[in-house]
């Protein structure tokens, strides 16, 4: 039986050129919803001169891919720079634009809230942000399924972005907002099982596992060597790829490098990313001179070069929610080695069929020796690049977009939605 295409009205907080694994799944999720014919609202952060020009002008896949979609349209909303983050935006309070009428024109069958908690101002400690659950009035009005996708660890980012003190003051608070929110929408998607646990402990609700966050196994590939950045160079090289942020735990990559070194001699770190911590990974790496490359950002066929040529994975965070980078770097067939935290024991196996090593969290010194068992293991190392792609074809794009639609079929099949006959009756600002 033929499904009949939905309206599908999709919620970002982050979206090109605000350059994040949110952006990107994003992108790719409406792209793959037009092609089977659904019709897609997306309402993403809009960008202006008040964000640094590298971030206006950075070359990211961007809504002109899609626009030729007859099915697609969108709406920028107004933002402004995160308080603690400048080079991401937080949306303007709603007294300034209104949802519920980008909704009520609209009207559609079912809405995706993508980073919620980002929207309504969590990472700004509510001095920024939309200032209420997002999507919810008009919803609740008509009856029109709504659901949230998490993308991120709210309660380590929040730490990480206001600095401990601040934290240990709203710590005691934190559990009230999280089950407020998740109560806000029908069900909460969690990409990571690990992470969904984590989150009902700390009193969420409507919690769902989903494998949403796939990767384009066709698109990241071993044979992406051929667009190597770095062909003349035969040193042993260790990527990283994300922002370069307190969050990321750059800064401990560096402090391994230094014991991987006196092993290795000839080992080279290449940082391929830029962040509020750059400048001070910069001055570290000089240190080291050639022995560690801060690349800055990397796009199109030079990112799956850098994929592809890395002999390992390096990813020191312990804040990662089903890390986009690591999928993209086991599709191209390279191992991985990160730090043992909530949702990374799903991406890397270290047991039979192994595809990298997990270390124990904040120990460079553990994590040195993963990466140094690697490297100095051919056999070792072939095998878990073996391992890695077929380990990661399980969470191919095609797989995880299809069970994604499923989910959206039975939301709207489940629904009570009201006919909407005026504005007059849904919106209340």
């Amino acid at each position: 039986m033929n499904k009949q295409p939905l309206r599908i009205a999709i919620f970002t907080a982050l979206y090109a050129p605000f350059m994040s694994g949110v952006s990107m799944g994003v992108h790719q999720r409406v792209r793959w919803l037009l092609q089977q014919g659904h019709e897609v609202f997306l309402i993403h952060p809009g960008v202006n001169y008040l964000y640094p020009k590298e971030v206006r002008d950075r070359p990211m896949l961007r809504l002109e891919e899609v626009q030729s979609f007859s099915n697609f349209s969108s709406y920028a909303y107004p933002s402004k720079p995160m308080i603690f983050y400048k080079s991401l935006p937080e949306p303007l309070h709603y007294r300034y634009w209104s949802d519920t009428k980008l909704l009520l024109n609209f009207q559609p069958d079912i809405v995706v809230v993508e980073e919620a908690p980002g929207m309504i101002g969590y990472y700004s400690l509510f001095l920024q942000g939309y200032g209420r659950p997002i999507g919810t009035e008009y919803t609740k009005r008509t009856g029109t399924p709504i659901i949230s996708i998490f993308h991120t660890d709210i309660v380590a980012y929040i730490r990480y972005y206001i600095g401990e003190w601040a934290f240990r003051f709203i710590r005691p608070i934190i559990p009230i907002l999280i089950k407020q929110l998740s109560e806000a929408y029908d069900v909460n998607y969690f990409s990571s099982q690990e992470q969904l646990t984590k989150y009902k402990l700390l009193a969420a609700q409507r919690l769902e596992y989903l494998p949403y966050q796939g990767i384009d196994c066709e698109k990241f590939h071993p044979r992406n060597i051929c667009y190597d950045p770095i062909p003349g160079d035969q040193r042993p090289t260790l990527l990283f790829v994300g922002r370069i942020s307190a969050e990321k735990n750059v800064k401990q990559l560096l402090d391994a490098f230094v014991l991987i070194a006196a092993k290795i001699p000839d080992v080279h770190l290449v940082i391929v990313g830029s962040g509020p911590q750059d400048k001070e990974i910069r001055r570290r790496a000089k240190k080291f001179e050639s022995g560690i490359t801060v690349w800055g950002e990397s796009h199109g066929t030079e990112l799956l070069g850098w994929f592809a040529r890395a002999d390992v994975f390096v990813n020191a965070s312990v804040t990662e929610n089903f890390c986009t980078t690591t999928n993209e770097a086991l599709a191209s067939g390279t191992p991985v080695v990160a730090v043992l935290a909530p949702s990374t024991s799903e991406q890397i196996s270290s047991s039979s069929g192994r595809n990298g090593f997990l270390a124990e969290p904040n120990n460079p010194k553990d994590f040195a020796m993963k990466v140094i068992a690697i490297l100095e293991n051919p056999a070792l190392k072939e095998e878990m690049s073996r391992q890695a792609r077929l380990y990661i074809q399980k969470f191919d794009w095609s797989a995880c977009m299809e069970k994604f639609e499923e989910k959206l079929y039975q939301h709207v099949g489940a629904s009570k939605k009201l006919e909407v006959k005026g504005a007059a009756q849904v919106v209340n600002r």
